[in-house]
């Protein structure tokens, strides 16, 4: 478990025992270090404020009932309400849903926005499940959870396994609660229930945008570079999209399934339409196949994980070979591969809690919206959205030139202390 010298305490966090907790504990550790925070002031930066798990019996199609379990936790709420994704996958668990809220409390505060970090999971496989299941499953989730979220509260937004239709389903399932429309409850709804236009879009972007920006740093010409992307899902393909239109060669990309390799350049658009008839990217015949593990190690320009945590490792990291790492996802990278990275200068990596931050900030515009009924055009929203990136990267990439430090600490560094100084600012209540 994460190292604090007090063993009392840390006996209560065992419910959070997971390796994505630990890195994340991990890297906060290192931050603290850096920053000389005070070790009574650690735990409180660290451990969630709240989490809560609840038991969910659903009635499946064949009459029989099926009890999932589910998770939110909210990390601080020091800034304002928390802020955070709900997804569906089989390997959920509460302490992979607790470090997912901690990046999302330091992305916040690097971007500037009003929330504390949160984040939701229902362990199941939604691919097995029908749509009136998962309605179901929505449903008993939201009314479980009402009594600890509200726009002023807690707002979740969809993430891995989890879609616009979800949060239509949730929103609902508060309004009736509440006796009138609630729009601010979800964000990433159907911009026909005042979701946000662009925010689909918004994190694969965000990405391609802070990808063009980094090439603008090293120097590279986005028409002679070429880019590889693990994870074809909604963040991957938009951001594999927003690269080609700069001009970049997409040379290979994966999802679960596997991946393909086509050293000229992949069509997207008919790669796109192949994976509308199979549903995956395997198979694809304008390529040769490839596995994730073989992917990651590609020679490239840019090498783009949008998939899930861990995926860059002590194993694999000395042989990454890509000038921008690009990490859409949430935690690709182990401290124990960034270690290893660090000693490589030529690789320039965009962390995560910047480089997908684009989901959250535009999710920060959609309840924005919401809460004043008063809506954007999407150039508005793209317009915003690039401003707070540019901000965030230029302040990122000062601190990391200003003191010789990764831009992973750079970035981590700027939001943990903010977080920090608002504690302090607020004091310890009674």
């Amino acid at each position: 478990m994460c190292s604090s010298g007090k063993i009392g305490y840390l006996g209560t966090m065992e419910i959070y025992n997971h390796p994505t907790f630990h890195m994340a504990c991990q890297q906060f550790d290192l931050v603290a270090d850096y920053l000389q925070i005070p070790d009574r002031d650690r735990d409180r930066l660290k451990y969630p404020k709240r989490s809560m798990t609840v038991a969910l019996p659903v009635r499946r199609d064949d009459g029989s009932v099926q009890v999932f379990s589910g998770y939110r936790v909210q990390h601080h709420l020091t800034l304002g309400p928390t802020k955070g994704g709900l997804r569906y996958h089989p390997d959920v668990t509460l302490g992979e849903v607790a470090a997912l809220a901690m990046w999302m409390s330091w992305k916040c505060a690097l971007t500037g926005l009003p929330y504390g970090g949160a984040k939701g999971g229902i362990t199941c496989d939604p691919r097995t499940m029908s749509t009136g299941e998962l309605e179901r499953l929505t449903r008993r989730f939201t009314q479980e959870m009402i009594p600890f979220i509200g726009p002023q509260i807690d707002v979740m937004a969809p993430d891995l396994g989890t879609n616009e239709q979800v949060m239509a389903w949730m929103m609902d399932t508060y309004s009736m609660h509440m006796g009138y429309s609630v729009p601010g409850i979800v964000t990433g709804k159907p911009v026909s229930l005042h979701g946000s236009l662009g925010r689909r879009e918004s994190t694969g972007r965000g990405a391609a945008y802070l990808v063009n920006r980094a090439m603008d740093v090293l120097g590279l010409k986005a028409g002679s570079s070429t880019a590889v992307v693990q994870g074809f899902g909604n963040v991957g393909s938009v951001a594999a999209f927003s690269l080609a239109k700069y001009g970049v060669r997409i040379i290979a990309v994966s999802d679960v399934s596997g991946g393909v390799y086509n050293e000229k350049g992949i069509n997207l658009w008919e790669l796109q339409k192949h994976i509308a008839r199979s549903g995956s990217v395997a198979g694809f015949p304008e390529g040769d196949p490839i596995t994730n593990e073989q992917l990651l190690v590609l020679p490239c320009d840019i090498l783009l994980p949008a998939a899930l945590e861990r995926q860059i490792t002590e194993k694999n990291a000395g042989q990454i070979q890509c000038r921008i790492l690009a990490e859409a996802a949430n935690g690709p990278t182990t401290p124990e591969a960034d270690e290893i990275l660090n000693q490589r200068e030529e690789i320039f990596i965009i962390p995560d809690i910047l480089c997908n931050a684009g989901g959250v900030i535009v999710s920060y515009f959609e309840w924005v919206q919401d809460l004043q009924s008063f809506f954007w055009t999407e150039t508005e929203v793209m317009d915003k959205l690039f401003r707070i990136l540019e901000h965030a990267f230029t302040e990122t990439l000062q601190m990391s030139k200003r003191n010789g430090v990764p831009m992973r600490m750079a970035a981590l560094s700027l939001g943990i202390k903010r977080v920090h100084q608002a504690k302090k600012l607020r004091g310890l209540f009674p």
